[in-house]
């Protein structure tokens, strides 16, 4: 069904409970929305284990996302239904938990804006997604103060009744993007020309390869393009650092 699903827009809404959240993901789930065009991003997800306990600033967007079950166990059933799971440190907003393919792209193409001067943060990287800069500060503030933000990739003939179901389930600020988020790759990367423009020109040539490498492998191994992609800029986060111009090129020195 996964390869059949051709999302087309994508819906966003924030939630004020946790229980909430649960609720759509399972009816987006159960109405024909593929679990990898579903996102969340929270703060405050009860668990018994506190993210102070395991994540610190250094960690910032470096620390990588990790599969859906094991940040399943400490922060809700619902996120082991999903594919790539993670802690994030984002300016403005602080530690929040990813899921889904927005993970992807808070680790890769937008990372320079998440991680940059005064002024960028959350909002940088959800304009860049066709939202309003209004409607992102809106969002990330009600992140900030302990929210969650559902984002569902969904059909466009069906976006209406996407809308109607997000807001049943008691979203608010409900938003619709007449596109969907950045994949690196449309399948297997054979060549630098396969990636996507939003990854490539943040990419070195030799940055592009170990991008390219570690995809492919992830991909043979799970095949889930959401945990392929996250696999493929971890492995570029561990061998380069950026340059002044946000370039993931300098190839870090071997202890």
């Amino acid at each position: 069904m996964a390869e059949e699903y051709k999302a087309e827009r994508t819906v966003s809404a924030v939630f004020k409970e946790q229980k909430q959240v649960d609720d759509v993901i399972r009816r987006l789930l159960n109405r024909g929305v593929s679990r990898d065009h579903i996102s969340v991003m929270g703060r405050n997800f009860q668990s018994e284990t506190r993210i102070a306990g395991f994540i610190t600033k250094r960690d910032v967007i470096l620390g990588g996302l990790r599969t859906g079950a094991v940040f399943g166990s400490l922060f809700g059933s619902f996120l082991s239904l999903l594919t790539g799971v993670g802690v994030l440190f984002i300016p403005f907003v602080g530690p929040i938990v990813a899921a889904g393919p927005i993970g992807a792209v808070l680790l890769g193409a937008a990372s320079g804006a998440i991680a940059g001067s005064a002024g960028a943060g959350l909002v940088s990287v959800l304009t860049t997604l066709g939202m309003s800069e209004d409607k992102a500060a809106v969002y990330q503030t009600r992140l900030q103060a302990g929210e969650f933000l559902v984002m569902a990739e969904v059909r466009a003939d069906r976006t209406g009744e996407y809308q109607l179901l997000i807001e049943s389930a008691g979203g608010e600020e409900i938003h619709t993007a007449e596109k969907t988020l950045p994949r690196a790759c449309a399948g297997g990367c054979n060549s630098p020309d396969d990636l996507s423009p939003e990854v490539r020109s943040h990419l070195s040539a030799e940055a592009q390869g170990t991008f390219i490498e570690h995809y492919n492998t992830a991909l043979k191994e799970n095949n889930e393009e959401n945990k392929a992609e996250q696999a493929a800029w971890e492995a570029v986060h561990q061998q380069y650092d950026e340059d002044e111009n946000g370039i993931w090129s300098k190839a870090k020195t071997r202890v």
